[in-house]
């Protein structure tokens, strides 16, 4: 057998990558990751911020040949499958390929999920060609499965789940590469925390955590509030995001760029298809020359006169009431842009916690006495880290008695 390759990585310092993982890290699919930010356009604001897809998929993969050794070592995987770790690995490492340009945004405006354009790119092509020869006929079909969190497997939480690998690896990665102190989370005692167990409902073998590892996933849940209070959604970063999404929503609008090939390009493949294609753009412009659109209101959630999640999640409806207001104020279509982040998941938690005693207790959002407060947690980052604001590429007043009655009207 090929020996294993060292790569050197500011993170995790040397990464071991067997020679099944290198033939997957040589495929066309994996390699575009090179080009894609982890963190879009987060690097006009910590200029660090460069990173990639490709060291973070690395370094998920690392976390899972680690987890996957101690696992063994206890004698955890004596009931699985002989091939599921190597799809476990596989899937690591593969679970990002199908990332659009500048990362999440474009989900924001209706593209496909990533996790879905995922599908051709892990079960056909060169890919799944290789996973099917190194593993098994129905590698791709697993591996896909639990990129998406739908497998069966007894290991599906490392992959997709509360205390899945990926979350670990990008929280620390994005913190360094930022230069901010949030990503404080005890790696170590969390995957050596981290076991098989009897699933309460099922009976059956699922990842779980033993109890004395309490402590170590309450580090990750502070610093996921942390990293999404003070980079994720910064309102400069907020900004810079909203302008790429009107951008790329004008081109689709257009007929300029064909949604099915977003997720082909890499950052800067996309931006010169769109100078190309629609010449000079204003937006464009002040993307790659940093002027950013300005804040002319703003408010925390639990501050909006509805609910106004549908800023969010109904991009017709939102361009529709972004140039409404644009017009009143005497702004061109796209100079007045809304931005509502998505609510994610990030504090949901729903896993099998192994007590002193044995026995297995699952933790979810109803807290544990004692351990972890999560709906308090849960709350506040919902009170004073996501944040409906009003960009505008010029200075205007805008009134909050007219933004509030746009949302009860819309």
């Amino acid at each position: 057998m090929l020996p294993s390759e060292i790569i050197r990585d500011p993170l995790w310092n040397n990464i071991r990558v067997d020679p099944q993982a290198l033939r997957l890290v040589d495929t066309p699919v994996f390699q575009r990751l090179r080009y894609v930010r982890q963190l879009g356009l987060a690097y006009l604001v910590y200029p660090g911020a460069t990173h990639t897809r490709f060291e973070h998929a690395l370094g998920t993969y690392h976390l899972a040949r680690r987890t996957l050794g101690l696992l063994a070592e206890r004698g955890d995987l004596d009931e699985i499958a002989p091939d599921e770790p190597a799809v476990v690995r596989a899937a690591a490492l593969l679970h990002d390929v199908g990332h659009y340009p500048f990362s999440h945004a474009l989900e924001e405006i209706g593209a496909l999920h990533h996790e879905a354009v995922a599908r051709t790119l892990v079960t056909e092509g060169v890919a799944a060609a290789a996973l099917r020869e190194l593993i098994a006929p129905d590698a791709p079909e697993r591996v896909y499965k639990l990129i998406c969190g739908d497998s069966e497997s007894p290991l599906q939480g490392l992959i997709s789940g509360s205390l899945d690998l990926d979350k670990i690896e990008y929280l620390k990665r994005d913190a360094l590469m930022c230069g901010v102190p949030y990503g404080e989370i005890d790696v170590d005692r969390l995957l050596n925390a981290l076991t098989v167990v009897r699933d309460p409902r099922t009976d059956g073998p699922t990842v779980g955590v033993n109890e004395k590892g309490l402590s170590a996933l309450e580090s990750l849940l502070f610093a996921k509030y942390q990293m999404y209070r003070n980079v994720y959604w910064h309102h400069a970063v907020r900004s810079a995001t909203a302008m790429y999404k009107r951008l790329v929503d004008d081109a689709l609008r257009a007929g300029t760029i064909d949604e099915r090939a977003l997720a082909s390009f890499t950052d800067e493949g996309l931006l010169h298809t769109l100078e190309g294609s629609s010449g000079r753009s204003s937006l464009l412009d002040a993307l790659r020359e940093r002027r950013l659109y300005k804040r002319a209101y703003e408010c925390v959630a639990e501050e909006l006169p509805q609910d106004g999640d549908w800023i969010a999640e109904d991009p017709d409806r939102t361009r529709a009431v972004e140039d409404e207001l644009a017009s009143e104020l005497e702004l061109e279509p796209g100079e007045l842009l809304l931005d509502f982040p998505v609510k994610p998941h990030m504090l949901g938690l729903d896993i099998p916690v192994q007590q002193r005693d044995g026995s297995v207790r699952r933790l979810t959002m109803d807290g544990w006495p004692g351990a972890i407060n999560l709906p308090l947690l849960s709350e506040q980052l919902y009170r004073t880290a996501r944040v409906f604001r009003v960009f505008v590429a010029r200075p205007v007043t805008l009134r909050p008695e007219r933004i509030r009655t746009l949302m009860r009207a819309n």
